[in-house]
């Protein structure tokens, strides 16, 4: 049934019969659609009572009230309340802006810790800490706190108040941007939700994120204490250094706020798109459901899933400093793997009978943790080749831009292992360490793109679709469609 059937069809007596226009399971008994704020019923009668006068205004209505159910994003009034279906563009464009932050930060956060700066802060002061020192007084009060920490005492002691400014500024800057975009996110969120901009479906994710943002800044803290306290050091036997587990939590948390953030804003776009063009959409959706598209579907979530672990195991190396030994590839040292007796070091176990034996070295010994990486990107560069190897048989069966994506995270993956190299082999470099996690997020970010390109339609986004579609075949010059094309832009 087309949207001018559903305006002006004599069947329509108070209720939404059909379950194919725009939601399932509206029915008699159900209450009725909503159409700038009037019962579709009443608009129904109006529409009836001058459908004897002049043919010519009530298609002029019939437009208008189809291109509201669209710009109202196809609210239903199911159970008293309206449900938005499709989320403005601002909301992804904003989605899209804060996630090139979060990008920035991650950056800002490894050179944060290839400086040694991250110990340079010993307070958490979520508020009060953004003003930095101003006076002498009071830069002087803040390198007297961190002389009483271990990394200062046991590694630091040769420095001077114009070294520790440096550090302290580069955790700080850190810090500040963290801070920055908690209130570039959680502002505007709660604008856009309170506006109705973004409908229930993306205000449950952006919930999600706020929770998983505010969540970030808890586990920095906890990462810098784990570099602050003497205890846990003596149980790590470790320098003053945070804990590799809690390095990597951090980085994983951020990759997953970043995800959800470009996956949340590029599917608005993309179902912005599809109200433009619902032709082209339908075409599209008939890839999708296709038996190729969604092996490759699943391959691509793999490779989504491979990268994340594969970003998170070089958090592991990072926290480990394990990038400074065996600084030459493909093998490490004399041979391609290590003896067995320094892989599986029997001094990294804790317990008496060394049932922890296995772990312990595949976390915490850095020489193991190096060539987990080392086999780690290797097979993900394998991975990304053949999802590249399989789009490429199969073209014609996935969106063109999804392909055009495939190619770029080919690109990117053999960037990224050159980058890995060069950064052994020139024994961790500040440029070469930083350009190499951007990489990463750089290779991850294409995972993330490709993979939603091939996400399927939700259900009631297809049921809009279609009657698009259905209205643009009877009649593609249609004012309706000119309209509903208009919201869209």
């Amino acid at each position: 049934m087309s949207l001018l059937r559903l305006v002006l069809g004599s069947g329509l007596r108070g209720t939404v019969k059909s379950s194919n226009v725009l939601f399932k399971g509206i029915s008699r008994g159900v209450p009725s659609l909503m159409v700038n704020g009037k019962n579709v019923s009443n608009v129904m009668r109006e529409l009836r009572f001058v459908r004897s006068l002049n043919t010519t205004r009530i298609l002029k209505n019939a437009s208008v009230a189809s291109s509201s159910i669209l710009e109202q994003s196809a609210k239903s009034s199911i159970g008293g309340k309206k449900k938005i279906l499709f989320s403005s563009k601002s909301v992804a464009y904003w989605l899209m802006g804060t996630s090139g932050l979060v990008f920035g930060i991650v950056i800002l956060g490894g050179l944060t810790r290839l400086t040694e700066s991250g110990l340079s802060i010993v307070e958490w002061k979520p508020v009060t800490g953004a003003i930095p020192p101003w006076t002498q007084e009071e830069w002087e009060a803040e390198f007297e706190k961190y002389k009483s920490s271990p990394e200062f005492q046991q590694l630091n002691s040769h420095i001077d108040l114009d070294d520790f400014k440096f550090i302290f500024f580069m955790e700080w800057f850190h810090r500040l941007w963290g801070r920055a975009i908690g209130a570039v996110f959680i502002l505007p969120a709660i604008y856009f939700a309170v506006s109705k901009k973004a409908s229930p479906h993306a205000n449950k994710r952006i919930f999600g994120l706020t929770c998983l943002l505010g969540l970030q800044g808890v586990i920095g803290w906890w990462m810098v204490y784990s570099g602050l306290d003497q205890q846990q050091l003596d149980a790590r036997k470790s320098k003053p250094t945070v804990s590799q587990y809690r390095l990597t939590t951090h980085l994983g948390a951020a990759f997953l706020l970043y995800m959800g953030m470009i996956w949340t804003g590029f599917n608005i776009l993309r179902e912005n798109k599809w109200v433009r063009n619902p032709k082209e959409a339908m075409s599209i959706f008939k890839q999708l459901d296709g038996s190729p598209a969604g092996k490759i579907r699943k391959a691509a979530i793999l490779v989504l899933a491979f990268t994340f672990f594969t970003a998170m195991s070089g958090g592991m190396v990072a926290g480990l400093d394990a990038g400074l030994i065996y600084n030459s590839f493909p093998k490490m040292g004399e041979h391609w793997v290590p003896n067995s007796r320094e892989l599986m070091d029997p001094s990294y176990a804790r317990t008496e009978d060394k049932s922890d034996l296995w772990w312990r070295n595949l976390l915490e010994n850095p020489t193991t943790v190096q060539l987990v990486h080392r086999i780690l990107g290797c097979s993900a560069f394998l991975a990304v080749f053949g999802l590249h190897m399989m789009c490429s048989k199969n073209k014609t069966a996935i969106p063109k831009n999804a392909n055009t994506m495939v190619h770029a995270m080919m690109g990117l993956v053999t960037l990224q292992v050159a980058l890995g190299i060069s950064t052994i082999i020139y024994i961790v470099p500040i440029p070469l360490a930083a350009a190499h996690q951007a990489g990463a997020l750089a290779l991850f970010t294409s995972s993330i793109l490709f993979a939603a390109q091939l996400r399927k339609p939700r259900l009631p986004v297809r049921n809009v679709i279609s009657v698009l579609a259905d209205k643009a075949a009877s009649q593609p010059g249609s004012k309706i469609l000119r309209e509903t094309s208009k919201l869209a832009k």
